[in-house]
C-alpha cells in the first residue's frame, strides 16, 4: 500500500467518481482505476460497489476511509515538518472552510498571502460548519473557518471578521413592499427555503429568531445544500430564506432579490485550530495573516 494509492483512494471516495477523482488528482482515469483495483486485490477487500454506471462505498471502503485520511494527514505533517525548517520559503496548509466564508470572504484574503508567499501552498475543502469542525477535530485540516455557533470541544476559536443575515425574496413576492419590520405572524405564514442541518447559516438564523417564533414554526418548503442554489429559488419564486448579505448582495444589486425589513444581528467568522496539535509555521503565518 503507498501513500499514492490512499490519495487516489480517498479522491474517489469522496466523489465516487473515478473521472472527477482523476481529474482533481492531474491523473488519467486508467491509472486512477488501475490504482483502487491493485489495493483491492492487494488486500483482497472491495472497496467500491459497482452500481448501474455509479459507485458506492461498500461497508469496507466506509470503515477504511477515516483511516486513509488520517495515515495522509500524519504524512502531511511529517513534511510540513521538514518544510518548517526551511522556514517560510515553501510548504503547505490545509484549510476547510464553511460554504459562505470560502465563496465570498476567503479567496481575496488567500490570494493576498499567496502574492506574498508564493512557494506556500494552500489547499481549501468545502463543507458545512460540522463538517469543518469534524475536519480540524480530526486532524484533516490546519485550520477552520466557520460563521456556525457549533460547539467544538478541543478547539480553538479566533474571530477573523463578520457578515450579517438577511432575510430576502424576489421582487414580486407580496411582502416586497413592506416598511414595518415583519411580524411573527407574517414570518410564520411565509415559505421559508433553508439551508441543512449542521450548516452555519440555518444555525444562526434559527437562534436569531424574533421572540414568539422557534424554528418548528416556520413553514420550510425546501432544504437545499448550497447559497447559489438558495438563491436561484428565492429569485424564481415566492419563498423566502435568510442568507449571508454576502451571498445575496449581488442579485439584490441585480434587482432580482428584494431584502425584507427583519433586523438581524452581526454574525461573527472564527478561525480554528487543534488546541493539542502544533500548527506549522505556514499554517501559523496564514492565521496571523487573518
Amino acid at each position: 500500500m503507498t501513500l499514492e494509492q490512499l490519495r487516489i483512494f480517498v479522491a474517489v471516495a469522496e466523489r465516487l467518481h473515478m473521472t472527477r477523482a482523476a481529474e482533481a488528482l492531474n491523473l488519467t482515469q486508467s491509472a486512477v482505476s488501475a490504482a483502487v483495483a491493485a489495493l483491492e486485490a492487494r488486500h483482497g477487500t472491495q472497496l467500491f460497489d459497482r452500481v448501474g454506471r455509479g459507485l458506492a462505498l461498500s461497508a469496507a471502503g466506509a470503515a477504511f476511509l477515516p483511516e486513509a485520511r488520517a495515515v495522509l494527514a500524519q504524512a502531511e505533517a511529517a513534511e510540513q515538518a521538514l518544510d518548517d525548517l526551511a522556514g517560510l520559503k515553501r510548504g503547505s496548509v490545509r484549510l476547510f472552510a464553511s460554504q459562505t466564508i470560502a465563496a465570498y470572504w476567503l479567496p481575496p484574503r488567500m490570494a493576498a498571502f499567496a502574492r506574498a508567499h508564493p512557494e506556500i501552498q494552500l489547499h481549501l475543502s468545502i463543507g458545512n460548519t460540522h463538517r469543518v469542525v469534524e475536519a480540524v477535530r480530526a486532524g484533516e485540516a490546519e485550520l477552520g473557518l466557520i460563521e456556525g455557533a457549533e460547539e467544538a470541544p478541543r478547539l480553538i476559536r479566533s474571530r477573523v471578521g463578520a457578515d450579517r443575515l438577511a432575510v430576502v425574496a424576489a421582487p414580486g413576492h407580496p411582502a416586497a413592499d413592506r416598511r414595518g419590520p415583519l411580524t411573527a405572524t407574517e414570518l410564520t405564514a411565509m415559505d421559508w427555503v433553508l439551508r441543512e442541518e449542521g450548516s452555519g447559516t440555518r444555525s444562526e438564523f434559527e437562534a436569531v429568531l424574533p421572540r414568539g417564533v422557534g424554528p418548528a414554526d416556520l413553514r420550510t418548503a425546501l432544504v437545499l445544500p448550497s447559497n447559489e442554489a438558495i438563491l436561484s429559488a428565492v429569485a424564481a419564486s415566492d419563498l423566502v430564506t435568510a442568507i449571508s448579505e454576502l451571498a445575496a448582495q449581488p442579485l439584490i444589486e441585480a434587482g432580482r432579490l428584494v431584502r425584507l425589513p427583519l433586523d438581524l444581528p452581526e454574525r461573527p467568522f472564527h478561525l480554528l485550530r487543534h488546541r493539542e496539535r502544533r500548527p506549522s509555521r505556514a499554517a501559523e503565518a496564514f492565521a496571523s495573516a487573518l
